[in-house]
């Protein structure tokens, strides 16, 4: 039968308003609804048709699905992290990659200050304290007061930026990266030493080659018992073994983290941790935003459908 829509594969589930409009456009294929045994089938008679692959940020395209593509154009990122994604060999095969820039910012910056409040205060332990029926037994231990914290934010991106915007209405605000910015936080060349500054180090750097387990031991010790860390950016930025050996020797007082290593599976030291607040990568994940994301995977889809590639989002 001839084919009216081009082909494109869709690896994970996306919300209604981003569906809709991947249907609306193409042939998709739910490959994430396929096992192996059929996706191999599918790809023995129908590789050459695939024009598109859309996809999420903490999922990328593979190499290999990539290599099998002969007629492959875009991967459309529904998310702003190329770490999933070896970008040089998507270019070597003439493969553009699209984002969603600049959309969670917002989104993102209010979740690690939530997580930074929930952390200090115990919100989490407090909830569960008065839905269980606890609280005629006796109050909560007292928490920690966040206004007048030291805070330390690891990149100062466009994230970085936001997050630093609100905190600094807490308490002085630092950061580092690799160059310094016309801002007016105080600026550490070297990590290590601004966590040493920090009582809450929060991380919004990209994940990179650079960047995999940034966050170790020595930056996790330079923060020191006292020192919380909050993680918005990417699970493998942080060492998680350093930071589970780490709360249980008590060399940190908490953490708050929305990424993890092996998403979606959190290692069980963290899940029963009483001194980690953990979310489930939903920093991006509200109504308003999502919808955001969807409106830009589609525009960039409709650039390179009509030949203009044009889009902004490409990386």
């Amino acid at each position: 039968m001839t084919e009216t829509r081009p082909t494109a594969l869709q690896l994970c589930p996306f919300s209604t308003h981003l569906e809709s409009g991947l249907n609306a456009r193409f042939e998709i294929v739910r490959w994430f609804e396929l096992d192996a045994g059929q996706q191999a089938a599918w790809l023995a008679e129908r590789a050459a048709a695939v024009r598109a692959v859309v996809t999420g940020g903490h999922l990328g395209c593979s190499n290999a699905l990539m290599a099998a593509l002969p007629s492959l154009g875009i991967v459309a990122i529904n998310g702003v992290g190329v770490d999933k994604i070896d970008l040089p060999f998507a270019h070597s095969r003439g493969v553009r990659v699209t984002t969603t820039p600049g959309t969670p910012t917002d989104d993102t910056a209010d979740l690690a200050v939530g997580l930074i409040i929930s952390l200090l205060r115990g919100i989490p332990a407090a909830d569960a304290h008065v839905r269980h029926g606890e609280w005629p037994n006796g109050d909560r231990p007292l928490a920690r007061k966040v206004t007048g914290r030291r805070f330390g934010v690891v990149g100062l991106g466009q994230i970085g930026s936001a997050v630093a915007a609100r905190l600094a209405a807490f308490g002085p605000v630092a950061y580092t990266g690799p160059r310094r910015k016309p801002v007016p936080y105080a600026f550490h060349a070297e990590l290590p030493a601004l966590a040493r500054a920090s009582d809450v180090l929060v991380v919004t750097c990209p994940a990179n080659a650079a960047t995999h387990h940034l966050i170790g031991a020595a930056v996790i010790d330079a923060l020191g018992p006292a020192g919380y860390l909050i993680n918005v950016a990417r699970g493998s930025i942080v060492d998680e073994a350093a930071l589970i050996a780490a709360l249980e020797a008590g060399r940190l007082a908490g953490a708050a983290l929305d990424v993890f290593e092996n998403e979606p599976h959190v290692p069980e030291a963290l899940r029963k941790n009483p001194r980690v607040v953990l979310t489930p990568h939903m920093a991006s994940a509200t109504v308003e935003t999502r919808t955001r994301m969807a409106d830009v995977v589609l525009e960039n889809l409709d650039a390179f459908v009509v030949g203009t590639a044009s889009s902004t989002a490409a990386v």
